[in-house]
């Protein structure tokens, strides 16, 4: 059921309905290029959708009308496309529609779920619906709106967007590369390969149960797993298991992972001298086997995105 190491074909071959020239492009004569275009990774967008088309245009991946302009390149999200800024849905639909431009051009754009999909998904889904939480009864309507959901993107959001988000895989692997949302080692609880990973996790989405879907999302809101002393160990378990030489996150701010925001400096940012943080790349830590993705976009950071691999 899943594209396997993310090198398949769309998400969206899975069967899901909605209109379908949104999902898969159009044209029948497909150009075919001479193996793999360069790898692109983008961070966490949480509803920044100007930030996103700004940045797009600035690596090259999109023209000035902000279609596909990168012909055979590879193109990863990594998840949490909603919440906090003010255009969730738009961000939604603009990955989806350059999954199609890209697919026409003999590319790809495609994204990984995010503990944010999963928040909004649940709010769709179960509502008020109570379910229990290490703080007591909770539901996932509380909490979508306490992590920043904004009531525009659930007036907007259709049948169609909510299907797309269930559907999309949860890791993948790229030129050596495995491509996470979360700084968590709670991949390893739905197996040991990619493929029974992305499998297990889609299933649990498809079974509609608020309990597991719950689960989920408490399981991948963990974070900071690869930063302290034991960080590196648990990037090598992670490597070691799926096959990989490097980790790409999103998920933990690098203003986070650094200590910038609390008045220290460290590789991929700086503190701004009016104390918020000026993030200037990705961040790579962890005796270097892992790469932070999400720099900040909601805290005066910067939307990142980066091609890989990263020069040394």
């Amino acid at each position: 059921m899943t594209q396997g190491a993310g090198e398949g074909p769309d998400v969206w071959q899975r069967g899901a309905d909605g209109p379908a020239d949104l999902y898969s492009p159009t044209v029948r004569d497909l150009p075919v290029a001479d193996g793999p275009g360069p790898l692109y990774v983008v961070g966490d967008v949480h509803g920044y959708h100007t930030e996103l088309l700004e940045a797009l245009r600035g690596a090259g991946l999109t023209d000035e009308e902000d279609h596909w302009a990168a012909g055979n390149a590879r193109l990863w999200f990594l998840g949490d496309f909603t919440d906090r800024g003010p255009d969730g849905v738009g961000v939604i639909d603009t990955v989806m529609r350059l999954s199609a431009e890209a697919a026409a051009a003999g590319g790809y754009c495609k994204a990984l779920l995010g503990n944010h999909e999963l928040l909004l998904i649940g709010a769709s889904r179960f509502g008020d619906t109570p379910v229990e939480s290490a703080a007591g009864t909770a539901s996932f309507q509380a909490a979508w709106l306490l992590n920043g959901g904004q009531r525009t993107d659930m007036e907007r959001l259709q049948d169609h967007h909510v299907q797309w988000m269930s559907r999309l895989d949860s890791m993948a692997l790229a030129d050596g590369h495995l491509l996470l949302h979360s700084d968590t080692t709670a991949y390893l609880d739905y197996g040991s390969t990619v493929d029974d990973v992305n499998d297990a996790i889609w299933q649990a989405l498809q079974r509609n149960d608020v309990e597991e879907t719950w689960d989920l999302f408490r399981k991948f809101t963990k974070r900071f797993a690869f930063r302290d002393e034991g960080g590196p160990q648990a990037v090598r378990e992670l490597l070691d298991t799926y096959g990989a030489k490097r980790v790409v996150h999103g998920h933990s701010p690098i203003p986070y992972l650094t200590g910038e925001g609390a008045g220290g400096e460290a590789e991929g940012g700086a503190e701004g001298g009016d104390g918020t943080p000026r993030v200037t790349g990705p961040h790579v830590y962890a005796d270097s086997l892992a790469i932070a993705m999400d720099g900040g976009v909601t805290m005066a950071g910067k939307l990142l995105v980066a091609r890989l691999p990263l020069a040394d």
